[in-house]
Formats: structure tokens, sequence, C-alpha cells
């Protein structure tokens, strides 16, 4: 879109935002003078290559990938964040192959730009080049609602595909939308990985939110927080801290 185009429908029909397609294809700095000319409420880029494997088989350190769209970041001086690829690439073999240890990293952090950059990761699990009617790289069918239990209470920005909230996932995902709310989790949340193994994964949010997705069993302990379950569905399940 030519820059005066973008600033007359900023200025004249309320666009706020804009999101930059194939982000790999020019410099970074091009999309800050860009964008401090432009100053939206907010843009992401799409920084969409392919993860690291070996035979086949996706590497669990992806810290290549996710510094590929680190550098994408910095090069717009952090005007601009960036779709969280590394992040869906790891959900989706977390979940395909029941490896739900991938969800955290040497560092015992999250593996993809979230575990890094929250503020710029923008987390998602489907859109309309991955999904819909092009399905490029479709997340793993009927196990939508464990990936927007993941990004839903986790830091980043999290994004939700439109053909999932005009779906039979509606409700769902707007009770975990409405908890996220609730607790006032945002892109800087801090994450504590309390559980990564074969077959279940779970996490403490700002000491407010628990969750867990995968069919292994996890239950946040008696302590400080006494938690209530506030949502569950099919392999997820999301507490609440109560004083």
């Amino acid at each position: 879109m030519p820059f005066w185009l973008f600033v007359r429908c900023r200025e004249e029909i309320g666009y706020d935002g804009c999101r930059l397609d194939f982000v790999r294809g020019f410099w970074g700095g091009y999309v800050k003078d860009y964008l401090d000319a432009s100053e939206p409420y907010f843009a992401v880029g799409e920084y969409w290559d392919s993860l690291s494997y070996t035979y086949g088989e996706m590497d669990h350190n992806q810290d290549a990938h996710r510094q590929r769209i680190v550098d994408w970041i910095n090069a717009t001086n952090g005007t601009a964040g960036a779709f969280d690829v590394t992040t869906k690439g790891i959900l989706h073999s977390a979940l395909e192959r029941r490896e739900y240890w991938r969800l955290s990293d040497q560092k015992g952090k999250p593996p993809g730009v979230v575990g890094w950059w929250p503020s710029c990761a923008v987390t998602f699990i489907e859109n309309h080049d991955t999904g819909s009617t092009q399905g490029h790289w479709r997340f793993p069918g009927g196990k939508e609602m464990q990936g927007y239990a993941y990004i839903l209470t986790h830091p980043g920005t999290p994004a939700v595909f439109y053909d999932h909230i005009v779906s039979h996932h509606r409700s769902e995902i707007g009770a975990l939308i409405s908890l996220r709310n609730r607790n006032k989790i945002h892109c800087r949340s801090i994450v504590e990985i309390v559980k990564a193994e074969r077959d279940v994964y779970a996490a403490t949010i700002d000491d407010r939110v628990a969750m867990k997705i995968g069919p292994g069993y996890y239950e946040p302990p008696s302590g400080p927080q006494i938690w209530s379950l506030a949502l569950e569905g099919y392999d997820y399940k999301v507490w609440e801290a109560s004083s």
C-alpha cells in the first residue's frame, strides 16, 4: 500500500494498524521509515520461513529460527511486531506427535519469539494462508482449542483466526478471552513452566492463572493461592487463583 493511501485510510476510514506481508522480502529499516511517518497504532510483519529439521525430525532447539524473526524486529527498531511463526510450528509438533516437552526451551522458557521478546510477538495458530481455503500449513485438526488455551493464557499479543471465531469454537475462545482480560494477562506477563513432558504441558502465568494442555495429568498444587477450575475442554484445563 502506498504511504499516502495508508494515511488516508487511517484519517478518513479509521484504520489504525497494518499487517506487513512477506517481510523477508525487504529490509526492516524501510518498515521503520514507513511506520515512523504513518504512526499506526499497531503493526505486525509476517516473517515466515522454515523451522529447523534434522532428517525430517523437528529440532528441539529453534533459536536460529526465532533469531531471524527477532533480527527483523530489531531492524524496524521495534516499531513493528512479528507473527510468532516459531511458536506455531512448535505447537504443531507438540500436539501432533504428543511431544509437549517441546514447549519448553533449554532454559525452561517458552521456545518461540514469545520467550525472547514477548511484547513484539504476535502469537497465532492459523491464518488465511495456513488454514481456510488455502491450507498451506493447517493446524492439527481437533486440537485447535489446545492451541488457543496456550496462546490466550500466555504473554505476547494473541491473534484469533476469523474462521475459528465463527465456528463451533466460538464460545470456548470467547471464554478464554474473557479469562485473559479478567486476570489482566498482557504481552509481558510472566510465565513459569511447571511441567513439559511427553503428554502434558503446564504453566502458571502471573501467579493468577494456571493451565495445562495435553492428555497427561496436572493439577496446580495448593499453597498461597487457592485454585479454582475456570475452563475445561478437550485436553485442556485453566484455573484461576483466588485469595
